[in-house]
């Protein structure tokens, strides 16, 4: 991608992303989930998204993986505590093998705003790093600090399992939103200059974020409540709107739960515009670990920003969506 493609069509931007199963990365051989899934293979993903024109993906570990379980209803479930350090060593596992996949791919790490725009000038690809739950914290906010300084730019708060910060979609609430230790770890991202991420929080969750963060925050990959679909993990459009209208964004999220083709998926964009604004809408993948997909490849992304267009979407709004939002937010807190 030369810079004057960059320039004339905008960033693209994913705003969280697994690509090339990056979760496993690390792992040996012989483990039971690279026997299931396969060996993670997350710099020929980064190489993939740079030769389709990628600017900048959030690579995301999850932190919550090692109890995770599959789950008829929701999807996944953590089905066991973790044992003492266990999440913590996960946690390290997974951002060692990423840090060294995005340096074999001949990639950087972007670890502020200012580099995801200089790669959006030069027409290249950088890498964020994100983390799916902030399980690995253990209750010690000291650990925030560590991981920033690893690299760590977005934090989704929780996952599939209620942890230490706060309440999930999934599950029955037990801290009645966000826990007091929550309160401080949205606090600290703030200072930190880390993105909190809304997605899996339950409606209370987020509105507690929302009065706590001293910036704006993102739902990293969700998408609006369908009629054909009473997942818990679907949005009501009061609380995608709850917030867009504090500055944040929703990354639009090509999951089968809502959508069965990519020009489904289009439909739901144009439908998440409609209740959240076209400056509140971006784009969040979930590569590699969505369910039932309907965008597996960077490259769909071109076809996308047509059907978008075909369905009415101005030329601006578009690039907003595949990106500019994203740039936006990212520049308003990430320091």
């Amino acid at each position: 991608m030369s810079p004057d493609v960059s320039a004339d069509r905008g960033p693209w931007i994913d705003l969280h992303s697994h690509a090339g199963r990056c979760f496993l990365a690390g792992l040996p051989a012989e483990h039971p989930m690279v026997a299931a899934l396969g060996a993670s293979s997350v710099a020929e993903a980064v190489r993939d998204a740079r030769a389709a024109g990628m600017t900048a993906l959030v690579l995301a570990t999850v932190s919550d993986l090692a109890v995770l379980r599959p789950d008829p209803v929701t999807g996944l479930r953590a089905d066991r505590d973790f044992r003492p350090g266990e999440a913590a060593a996960d946690h390290r596992r997974q951002l060692d093998g990423l840090r060294s996949a995005v340096s074999a791919a001949g990639t950087q790490v972007a670890t502020s705003a200012a580099e995801v725009d200089a790669a959006a000038r030069d027409g290249r690809t950088v890498a964020l790093l994100g983390c799916e739950g902030g399980d690995f914290l253990e209750g010690d906010l000291r650990r925030l600090e560590e991981t920033r300084a690893a690299g760590v730019t977005v934090l989704t708060l929780v996952h599939y399992r209620v942890n230490e910060i706060g309440d999930v979609q999934t599950e029955a609430p037990v801290h009645g939103g966000l826990s007091r230790f929550g309160r401080e770890v949205v606090a600290e991202c703030g200072r930190l200059g880390i993105v909190v991420d809304c997605a899996h929080a339950s409606f209370a969750t987020t509105m507690d974020v929302l009065e706590v963060s001293s910036q704006p925050v993102i739902i990293s990959h969700g998408q609006l409540g369908h009629a054909s679909s009473s997942h818990p993990r679907l949005l009501t459009a009061a609380h995608a709107a709850s917030v867009t209208k504090a500055g944040g964004v929703i990354g639009a999220w090509p999951a089968g739960v809502t959508s069965r083709s990519l020009a489904d998926f289009a439909d739901e964009i144009i439908r998440l515009t409609e209740a959240a604004g076209p400056g509140g809408v971006a784009i969040g993948t979930d590569l590699d670990g969505n369910y039932r997909p309907v965008l597996t490849s960077y490259a769909q992304l071109a076809d996308l920003t047509a059907l978008l267009g075909d369905r009415g979407l101005p030329a601006d709004h578009v690039q907003q969506v595949l990106g500019g939002n994203a740039a936006d937010l990212l520049r308003r807190t990430i320091h």
